[in-house]
């Protein structure tokens, strides 16, 4: 059963981006402090479902497959709304594209580096850039409900999501020169 866990979590990721894209659609505060909730309770779950995959050694194909689904699908459906919802505005779309274009930078090389039986590890550094885009998405989803409640929610929001984006070109680039020394060294 333990070893199942991982799964679980992983999947109510999944399920939970459905809950995030559909409280949206309930009037704020509800559908604010609802998708903030909802996007934490995911956010939780992804440190966990990690941690807890190594400890008791349940790695599995289905989370080697699905975890990093969950998180893109997690990231990018966020931001998409956020934008649908105009809250991230036309000012901060370049961080968006940037972490977008990253996150299919970095999925098209583990995919191909993969046929190569060559495996991309996540570095420290793609640690800090997904906890600084989680603390972004959290306070950006509370949006002016959250800033009402607590001042400067938003700003701090936008402040994490242009940190993040900066991790997410050093992080890309990082992940490209590793790739393409593999690739070298396999010529």
């Amino acid at each position: 059963m333990m070893k199942q866990i991982p799964n679980y979590l992983t999947m109510f990721r999944i399920a939970s981006v459905v809950v995030v894209y559909l409280s949206f659609y309930v009037a704020a505060p509800l559908g604010h402090w609802l998708a903030v909730t909802v996007f934490a309770l995911g956010a939780i779950t992804d440190f966990f479902d990690g941690y807890l995959a190594r400890k008791f050694d349940a790695l599995s194909d289905f989370g080697r497959m699905f975890d990093p689904i969950a998180d893109k699908l997690m990231v990018l459906i966020c931001l998409v709304m956020l934008i649908s919802a105009d809250i991230i505005t036309l000012a901060h779309l370049p961080a968006v594209l940037i972490i977008i274009a990253r996150e299919i930078l970095v999925s098209g090389l583990r995919e191909f580096l993969n046929g190569r039986d060559v495996t991309l590890p996540v570095s420290t550094l793609a640690k800090y850039k997904t906890s600084l885009q989680m603390i972004a998405l959290g306070c950006l989803l509370a949006g002016p409900t959250g800033d009402a409640l607590l001042p400067g929610v938003l700003t701090l929001g936008f402040v994490m999501l242009w940190l993040s984006a900066l991790l997410t070109v050093m992080t890309g680039y990082d992940y490209l020169r590793a790739s393409l020394r593999h690739l070298r060294s396999q010529n």
